[in-house]
């Protein structure tokens, strides 16, 4: 390959740095400026709804606290899919290690969701999701090695921030099981769009595809049952 073609581990690592700094900087000028209406308005619906307690404890927070739920929101439900730099495997791989950062995300979210929920019968529905997304990386895992490329056990940088978000909510609205409830409807959504993206990509075929379709409609009943469980406690 020509080394005018290969990327370089300081510029892709100055690149990451640049857009962080640019997120960052956004998010600094929201809390600057101060306008925690319009701040907390571009929440995702799922997650607007935790009560007043946010909006009137928002200056409780510190300004770190501020700046990386800012950070988040600057992050976009639209940004769904962050430039990370690609498998050297085949289309296919890429799709895979793509949608496997997505699955680990949600293996962390149901983790941290069991640990602050104190309802029985919902920790252990969250543990059964805890193992349940283990299941799909191990199985999406084996498909990625057959592609020749290499387990992926990453998150995204979105799942990141987003995680730190709702640590900071948390500490004004407390770790209710409606807020917990909140974020795992806003994470599966996420997951599905994930395997909408990956099941858009044509090089997907046989057994692989067949296994990422049925993800996809296991991960559909989770989000429907999760939005019925939010229901009841409205």
């Amino acid at each position: 390959m020509d080394q005018s073609q290969q990327s370089s581990p300081q510029n892709s690592t100055s690149t990451q740095s640049q857009g962080a700094g640019q997120l960052l900087d956004q998010a600094k000028k929201w809390v600057n400026q101060g306008n925690v209406s319009d701040l907390l308005g571009q929440l995702p619906n799922s997650v607007k709804d935790l009560g007043t307690k946010a909006t009137t404890g928002y200056n409780k927070l510190s300004t770190t606290q501020k700046v990386v739920g800012g950070a988040a929101i600057a992050l976009g439900v639209g940004l769904l899919f962050t430039n990370r730099k690609k498998s050297k495997g085949n289309k296919k791989a890429n799709t895979l290690q793509e949608l496997l950062l997505f699955v680990n995300d949600r293996i962390e979210g149901y983790k941290k969701a069991a640990d602050e929920s104190q309802d029985t019968e919902l920790t252990g529905y969250y543990k059964q999701l805890v193992s349940q997304s283990q299941r799909f990386a191990n199985e999406l895992n084996n498909h990625l090695r057959q592609q020749g490329g290499e387990r992926e056990d990453g998150t995204t940088v979105k799942g990141k921030i987003y995680r730190r978000f709702m640590e900071a909510t948390s500490a004004v609205t407390g770790h209710s099981e409606k807020t917990i409830l909140a974020t795992n409807i806003h994470g599966e959504m996420w997951a599905l769009k994930a395997y909408k993206e990956a099941l858009s990509d044509s090089s997907l075929t046989g057994q692989l595809r067949q296994e990422v379709e049925r993800q996809h409609t296991q991960s559909q009943a989770t989000y429907d049952k999760l939005k019925r469980l939010a229901e009841k406690q409205s």
